[in-house]
């Protein structure tokens, strides 16, 4: 079987590693990898790959940035005639990029069967682009590949047949796991004993520059307790610098490749974030975990794991963080099948279709 996979963030890099490896070790499948160059730069791309064991990638798109509009439609140009070129039994997707449903949209129009790796998460908010993402690449999918008890009944809300779902766990902690041994070895580098972590990038949290400088005024007030690392997604930084924000003691890093931010992470004291694949990490390794949004696609990270949903409540960002200094912090446990296997039963499906 002749299976072409589609990547193009840097989530999609380290889901993607794990059943790459998964598969190789099944003489049945022959593997092509198309990177779409939704993330173009060798700090959020290359580097991955290196840490990661990806091989290098058969296709480069090299879309670049972009409206979501063009970036989608970029990808589909340039992505339908690799496709008839190559011809896949099946096309692996990944997560809830641009690029994933893309590939979707331009597989399941040339009658290609399409799997979803990470398929059936919803926030229920679709003001998020990433919630009309996956929604529409669960529609177009043959086979979708969940991580957890609710997203087999959002699939199955939504009419998707059952025989089409396969609960085989989160792929990322699979990369997680392989890593984590790693991440642990890496030196301190200078960095307090005691920290935050902070991540941002979502539009909801930066676009807004009233927004943004109240989330920035509720980290300045954490820094007056505890240092706090902020390794400041392009994007992010280049709103804090175009509104002219002050950042004052936080400690403003670059992005970091994989391994460098899998030990921030595992040595945090908490974790403030609106990413979906950090509410995930950070409930594996049991670290305190304070999001900056409204909803979650990932609600087993809160009904189970160390996520609390803070939204852009300063007091309540406050509120909890103090628990967490305290010794009140949320307790949690890793949720079923988040085990380092997932790949290996992604395998397996894929060997009986």
């Amino acid at each position: 079987m002749h299976i072409l996979h589609i990547v193009g963030a840097r989530p999609n890099f380290m889901k993607l590693a794990p059943v790459w490896r998964a598969l190789q070790g099944h003489a049945c499948f022959r593997q092509t990898l198309v990177h779409t160059g939704q993330h173009y730069d060798s700090g959020m791309s290359d580097i991955f790959f290196q840490q990661l064991g990806i091989p290098p990638a058969d296709v480069n798109l090299a879309v670049g940035s972009g409206s979501h509009a063009q970036q989608t439609a970029d990808v589909m140009a340039r992505l339908e005639p690799v496709v008839i070129e190559r011809k896949p039994d099946l096309v692996l997707v990944y997560g809830d990029v641009n690029s994933t449903v893309a590939a979707a949209l331009v597989c399941s129009k040339l009658h290609i069967r399409v799997g979803h790796v990470e398929a059936g998460l919803r926030s229920g908010d679709r003001a998020m682009p990433e919630e009309i993402n996956r929604l529409v690449t669960d529609q177009l999918s043959d086979l979708l590949f969940t991580p957890s008890e609710d997203a087999d009944a959002n699939l199955q809300r939504e009419g998707i047949a059952p025989e089409k779902i396969h609960r085989v766990g989160n792929v990322m902690i699979d990369s997680l796991v392989q890593l984590l041994p790693a991440a642990r070895e890496c030196p301190a580098n200078g960095f307090p004993e005691k920290y935050v972590l902070v991540t941002l990038h979502r539009p909801s949290n930066v676009d807004d520059g009233a927004v943004l400088r109240e989330i920035l005024s509720s980290l300045l007030a954490i820094a007056d307790e505890l240092p706090v690392l902020f390794p400041a997604h392009p994007r992010t930084q280049q709103r804090i610098t175009n509104l002219g924000l002050h950042t004052g003691q936080l400690q403003l890093l670059p992005p970091l490749p994989y391994v460098e931010f899998l030990a921030l992470q595992s040595r945090a004291v908490a974790v403030i974030t609106d990413s979906g694949g950090i509410q995930e990490e950070t409930t594996y390794l049991g670290v305190p975990c304070l999001t900056v949004r409204d909803s979650t696609e990932r609600p087993v990270t809160v009904s189970t794991g160390t996520n609390i949903l803070v939204g852009q409540d300063r007091n309540k960002l406050g509120r909890e963080l103090r628990n967490i200094l305290q010794g009140r912090a949320k307790q949690g446990r890793v949720p079923p099948l988040w085990d380092g296997r997932t790949a290996d039963r992604i395998a397996e499906v894929l060997q009986k279709v």
